[in-house]
C-alpha cells in the first residue's frame, strides 16, 4: 500500500518542482516571472546582483507591464522592484545611502519640491535582515508603495516622487550601470559576473 501511495505521489512531487523552477532565479534566489498589482499585470523584466566591495548587498528583480518599453520605464507607468537582501542592513543606511544616489539624479529644485516625501519614506524603513524582502511598487493614482515581507509600510502619492525616487536604480547615474543594464534586460549583463557598487 505504502509503495502505491508513492508511485502516485511521484507525479504531484514533480509538478511541484517544477512549478518552484517556473521563474527567473539569480544567485540561488528566486524570482517570480509575473506579479498581479491591483488590475496590473506585472512580468519579470529583469535582475541582477549588487555588491558592495566583497558583500553581496540584495540581489533585485524589476517587474514592468509586457507593453512598457526601456525607454519609458520611468514615465507615468506601473512598476515594482524587490530586493531579496543578502546581508543584514540598518533602516537610517537606506536613507543615507538613497539621498546621496538621488543627488546624482535630480537637480536640486527637484528634490526640495519632494523632499516631504523623502522624509516620510525614510521615515518608512525598517532594519533588515538577510533573507528579507523590501518591494516598491508604483502604481498610477495610487502611488509608491513601500512593503517589507509583504507587509505595507506605507504610500507615498504622487507621480513627481516615483519620477524620482526609481533613478536610483534606473536613472542615468544608477546605483550600477551593470545593475540598471541587467534590469531591463532579462539579467543578461549579469550572467558570468558580479555587480559592483
Amino acid at each position: 500500500m505504502k509503495k502505491i501511495i508513492l508511485i502516485l505521489m511521484v507525479p504531484l512531487i514533480m509538478c511541484i518542482h517544477s512549478a518552484e523552477l517556473h521563474g527567473a532565479e539569480i544567485k540561488g534566489v528566486y524570482f517570480e516571472d509575473t506579479l498581479t498589482e491591483g488590475n496590473e499585470a506585472l512580468s519579470f523584466r529583469g535582475g541582477g546582483l549588487l555588491k558592495w566591495l566583497f558583500f553581496k548587498v540584495y540581489a533585485a528583480a524589476l517587474y514592468l507591464p509586457e507593453d512598457v518599453s526601456n525607454g519609458n520605464v520611468l514615465e507615468d507607468k506601473p512598476k515594482k522592484m524587490v530586493f531579496h537582501f543578502l546581508s543584514d542592513m540598518k533602516a537610517e543606511q537606506f536613507a543615507e545611502s538613497g539621498e546621496a544616489l538621488l543627488r546624482n539624479n535630480a537637480w536640486e529644485d527637484e528634490l526640495t519640491q519632494i523632499k516631504g516625501k523623502l522624509d516620510a519614506i525614510h521615515a518608512m524603513y525598517r532594519d533588515v535582515k538577510k533573507g528579507e524582502r523590501y518591494s516598491l511598487t508604483y502604481i498610477p493614482g495610487k502611488g509608491t508603495e513601500l512593503a517589507l515581507n509583504s507587509e505595507v509600510l506605507g504610500v507615498i502619492e504622487g507621480y513627481d516622487f516615483a519620477a524620482i525616487y526609481y533613478r536610483i536604480w534606473l536613472g542615468e547615474n544608477p546605483v550600477s550601470e551593470s545593475l540598471k543594464y541587467a534590469l531591463l534586460n532579462n539579467g543578461e549583463k549579469w550572467k558570468g559576473e558580479e555587480m559592483e557598487l
